[in-house]
């Protein structure tokens, strides 16, 4: 018969801090520190997985549990010498929830259980502090009706405000104990009318409705979503801890508080909290009363202080992590009445782990495992100051797409922005953005986006500048002609226009009207550099790549660690202002001559744009991609096209002017060149452009652009390599399901290469690789890795063909999916590695078979997340490549990796 019920106390406890996956969190810390000989009151804890079963038998508490829980509530009442229910020696209790991982304030907690109207004229007389024993029993009505029996705390709050007004009154504290018993007159009223029963007087009852009441929490709203937020599982349940109440509510020589060993959010080395005198734990977080510094304690009740800094200060040496500690002092003596690790923002992560290094406390691998990759994030971004959030108002919040903080005024297009940036900062709003947006982009300060999801064009773009980003924000509602957006907040309909100033958290996905103050990551800290320098010296050869399209991003990439690029996405350098017309002409061209004639014209950009990533990367390798998206993307929307040809015959001049201007048409020549310009936008026209004419296909149909961009390459190389500086360049086919495909792109690659070379008079070593984002291409990688150098698998494009889903779309049906646990996370921004992961696995495994040099890599969006970064590196890859500001979290992804794989347990962070 498996045991269901704890105890702990007296020195002494039936379990300890490795039986957290059965006692939770803070049993496990109450168990250890009772253990330890601290003072801590006595109790039990009925283990995590009574939570499973109180719902599988209908929300009851098993018989059986109840049976365990009655012996250990008798041990309990022996240990602390008072009786559950006496009316001359009343014990009371607590009841709190407490799982695996701490959930702060997402479950629920019942104080002063065991009073009744007989238990608290008890507790009066012992105390000799009648007001003491009828506050005690105000709150735990309260609570229990709250909690227990579903009851709306403002009724009660409204029976207490009625009260305090009646007796003229202010604080809660010059309520009188006639005062609190005509308040717990009216609770018990209330409870009768909302639940046709008694307020019940039975402590037993009490106890396992409480009990039943933190259980059944588990599953509340909030909870959910923490658990879903932090990506913690449903199934391990919480469990309840029942302990012995001690009172900071006596009077002057009592108190509580709450508490850190070191500040949670710079991880200075100080005793960091705060307290309360003469209340109850809830005061001090439910914001009651304003607490106090916890410095200050010393002067109020500095012997109980002393014990406090000197218990905390061992507790971390103990656990070997910072402590986030609850203790309460009833008259002069200290009791413990939690420990656990304590949450903490990224730069404070990061200062603890390498302080705790140097201080020997633990080991370089530990301080790894200690900082989360999201923590890691944190220190790379803008964030708001918190203090300037009450002077904007919230209007929604939708998907955090790229992190950061942005502030600045509103533009609806990617051409206003363009204008408006000359004069400030700007937010570029749009329903959803197309390439044509990039340069709207690229000034803006951040984006918002009222549809698409965290792999939408405008997250995976946003990223890979660095820009704050919150897509998926449906709850507003965007009028591009009449350039505003509507938001509705309570009862309000909020409008916010073009050039009203927004700022936006693409940490949180908070989205607010006006202007708040942003600050800076402190990255000056020394203990960023040395930590980070523990990262590449235990994820040893296991390489990490940036993708960028221009220096200026591979700069960055630089910065940040990225040893080399990984993907060049040379569409992107098309959509330049300067260069879209050659680009349009290239796409118009009737005739290989003509288009030949437009490529040449974009040859040198093109060979600009390699040289200067060249150089910036000098003796890392950079990986090009050939063009990869359909031809369509470049010219205007088929449907806009449409509407101004129809217009055309029917608007004045000034309206030919509007639209010749929009199309880099002359005027004279509208009649003829708009309609043949929809006509060749009618051609380009696919109904399923992903799966269309793009990638190599478009090599194979025009030969030619293949040509152009491995010249501007190879070109670039030599003309780098002159200068003194090693190039590496890895030319890159993309969408291949085939061989064949390969090497008919291939042979036009090493053709171009050669020519170059002979006339430089210069060699350059370079590689010819291939894309893997085709299934077909994973399930033959065997026969591509005969010819190919290398593999890149573009797992954006896997996963949509692997899973027949579409990232654009599946954001409709996203919240039901995660809900309903179908999928686990977002596929598109975790790697679903039992389908996606096993043809990738299989491809590297088939690809090294056949050519056991090749070089392998991964470049889509799961290249800069944690848990599909430690898969690459599990699998064998040689790399990964993500956004330049995902750089150091795949560092740290790539090391913790590596740390795992080692076997090695004892250096993984141990919690508390």
């Amino acid at each position: 018969m498996s045991k269901n019920v704890y105890s702990f106390g007296g020195g002494t406890a039936d379990g300890d801090s490795k039986l957290k996956d059965t006692l939770g969190g803070k049993g496990a810390g109450l168990a250890e520190m009772s253990s330890a000989g601290l003072p801590v009151p006595a109790g039990f804890t009925i283990a995590t997985h009574v939570c499973n079963s109180y719902f599988t038998s209908g929300k009851q508490i098993p018989e059986a549990v109840k049976a365990e829980a009655k012996k250990a509530l008798v041990k309990l009442e022996k240990e602390m010498g008072q009786k559950l229910g006496s009316n001359t020696n009343p014990l009371l209790l607590s009841v709190r929830s407490g799982a695996k991982f701490s959930m702060p304030g997402m479950m629920n907690t019942i104080l002063n259980l065991g009073l009744n109207d007989e238990t608290t004229a008890g507790l009066a007389k012992r105390s000799g502090n009648e007001r003491f024993a009828y506050d005690c029993y105000r709150r735990f009505i309260q609570m229990f009706g709250e909690v227990a029996l579903d009851i709306e705390m403002e009724k009660f709050d409204h029976i207490f405000d009625e009260r305090k007004a009646k007796s003229k009154v202010k604080s809660d504290a010059d309520l009188t104990a006639d005062d609190l018993k005509a308040i717990i007159a009216d609770y018990k009223k209330l409870i009768l009318k909302e639940t046709k029963k008694p307020f019940t007087q039975d402590p037993l009852e009490q106890l396992f409705l409480s009990v039943g009441a933190v259980f059944g929490s588990w599953w509340n709203p909030k909870a959910c979503y923490y658990r879903q937020m932090e990506k913690i599982p449903d199934d391990i349940g919480t469990a309840a801890n029942v302990q012995a109440m001690v009172f900071g509510n006596l009077g002057d020589t009592s108190g509580t508080g709450v508490g850190f060993t070191r500040d949670p959010g710079t991880g200075e080395k100080v005793f960091y909290g705060e307290f309360l005198i003469n209340a109850q734990g809830e005061d001090v977080v439910a914001g009651i009363r304003t607490p106090r510094p916890i410095s200050e304690l010393e002067a109020e009740l500095p012997e109980a202080y002393a014990q406090l800094v000197q218990i905390t200060t061992d507790l971390e040496k103990h656990y070997r992590d910072m402590q986030d500690f609850e203790f309460t002092i009833q008259d002069k003596k200290l009791y413990m009445l939690q420990t656990r690790n304590g949450k903490r923002t990224g730069p404070a992560a990061v200062r603890i782990a390498v302080d705790m290094v140097e201080e020997g406390m633990i080991t370089k691998q530990e301080a790894i495992m200690r900082v989360a990759p999201a923590q890691l994030d944190q220190l790379l971004h803008p964030v708001f100051d918190t203090k300037t959030l009450n002077d904007v108002v919230k209007v929604t919040t939708g998907i955090s797409a790229s992190p950061g903080a942005a502030v600045g005024r509103v533009a609806f297009s990617a051409e206003q922005a363009v204008v408006m940036a000359a004069h400030g900062p700007v937010m570029l709003v749009r329903k959803e953005t197309t390439p044509d947006d990039i340069h709207g982009m690229d000034v803006a300060k951040g984006i918002l986006t009222a549809i698409g999801g965290k792999s939408s064009h405008a997250a995976v773009v946003a990223r890979g500048m660095g820009r704050p980003c919150v897509v998926g924000a449906g709850e507003i509602r965007i009028d591009e002609k009449k350039k505003v957006f509507t938001a509705v907040v309570g009862t309000k309909t909020i409008t916010v226009k073009e050039g009203d100033f927004v700022s936006l958290d693409g940490t949180t996905g908070d989205v607010y009207l006006g202007q708040a103050k942003t600050m800076e990551p402190n990255l000056s800290h020394s203990s960023v550099g040395k930590f980070m320098s523990w990262t590449d010296e235990f994820r040893g050869k296991f390489g990490v790549r940036a993708n960028a399209d221009i220096p200026r991003d591979a700069k960055v990439a630089r910065a940040f660690g990225a040893e080399g690029i990984g993907l060049c996405r040379t569409e992107h350098m098309f959509f330049a202002e300067d260069r879209l017309p050659f680009v349009v002409a290239m796409i118009l061209a009737k005739d290989e001559k003509s288009r030949r004639e437009a490529l040449k014209k974009l040859l040198p950009m093109q060979r600009a744009d390699f040289a200067g990533l060249f150089k910036a990367m000098d003796g890392f390798p950079v990986v090009i991609r050939t063009l990869d998206p359909p031809l369509h993307e470049f010219l205007p929307k088929r449907e806009n096209l449409m509407v101004d040809v129809a217009l055309l015959p029917y608007v004045d001049a000034k309206g030919k002017k509007e639209i010749a201007n929009r199309y880099n048409i002359a005027v004279k020549d509208l009649k003829k060149e708009l309609p043949a310009l929809l006509h060749r936008v009618e051609e380009l026209h696919e109904f399923n452009p992903m799966l269309g004419h793009r990638g190599c296909r478009l090599g194979v149909t025009y030969p030619e652009i293949t040509e152009m961009q491995a010249r501007a390459i190879f070109e670039a190389a030599v003309q780098v390599a002159k200068k003194g500086v090693k190039v590496l360049p890895e030319v890159m086919i993309p969408l291949i399901g085939s061989v064949e495909e390969f090497e008919h792109q291939k042979k036009i690659v090493v053709r171009v290469a050669e020519e170059v070379f002979t006339k430089a008079g210069l060699n350059v070593h370079y590689m010819v690789g291939t894309m893997i984002e085709i299934p077909r291409a994973a399930l033959t990688a065997d026969r591509v890795a005969g010819s190919a150098e290398f593999f890149s698998f573009g797992t954006n494009d896997l996963t949509q063909t692997t899973m027949g889903l579409s990232r654009d779309d599946y954001t409709a049906f996203q919240k039901e999916y995660e809900r309903e646990k179908i999928f686990k996370a977002d596929p598109f921004a975790v790697l679903d590695q039992e389908g996606v992961g096993k043809l990738v696995k299989m491809a590297v495994d088939a690809g090294r078979k056949a050519r056991p040099g090749l070089e392998v890599g991964i470049c889509g969006e799961h290249g800069g997340e944690a848990s599909s970064v430690q898969f690459c590196h599990k699998i064998g890859m040689d790399y990964v490549s993500c956004s330049p500001y995902r750089v150091p979290i795949a560092r740290l992804a790539a090391a913790q990796g590596a740390i795992l794989a080692s076997g090695d347990d004892s250096q993984v962070n141990r919690t508390a």
